[in-house]
């Protein structure tokens, strides 16, 4: 069953491609329009066994763009489609209701985080929060471990 629906996701994006004229590798969910993109940022990854990865990136890049933009590795083995926790982080405290306010938790997010293991209070979807300069240099911490319910050990690719 999982073959049938990872063919049928890459043959939408296929489809969706050719009837708008863009390349297949196109990623519909995963990168920020350049227009988007605002004055650079500082957000820095902390591993579970506590390492530090200083990160410079540009407002408006959700924390997924911005991990695999840095080799830190969080998974997003969904591409950003929110069907998977494997993106899951914990957000400081102090700057966690900031964040809510600016990227309200969906309810398709509280249920892929309820897959999440050890989620906390703080825990959100990396690729459903995005860099803004209010939270300059907070400290997003990855936890302990994830699960890929989809394909065991597939880690997607930036294109």
């Amino acid at each position: 069953m999982l073959v049938l629906r990872r063919a049928s996701l890459r043959f939408s994006t296929k489809l969706n491609s050719a009837l708008i004229g863009c390349p297949r590798s196109t990623r519909w969910h995963a990168t920020t329009p350049e227009e988007e993109l605002g004055e650079t940022c500082s957000v820095t990854f902390v591993s579970p066994d506590g390492e530090k990865t200083v990160c410079t990136a540009r407002e408006n890049q959700t924390l997924l763009e911005i991990a695999k933009d840095n080799e830190v590795p969080l998974e997003g083995a969904c591409e950003a489609a929110v069907a998977c926790s494997t993106c899951h982080v914990i957000l400081p405290e102090d700057q966690f209701e900031e964040l809510e306010e600016l990227f309200p938790l969906s309810d398709r997010e509280e249920d892929m985080l309820d897959l999440a293991p050890g989620v906390t209070d703080f825990s959100r979807l990396g690729c459903q929060v995005r860099l803004k300069k209010c939270v300059e240099g907070m400290e997003v911490k990855l936890p302990a471990y994830t699960r890929n319910f989809a394909v065991d050990g597939f880690v997607p690719q930036s294109h």
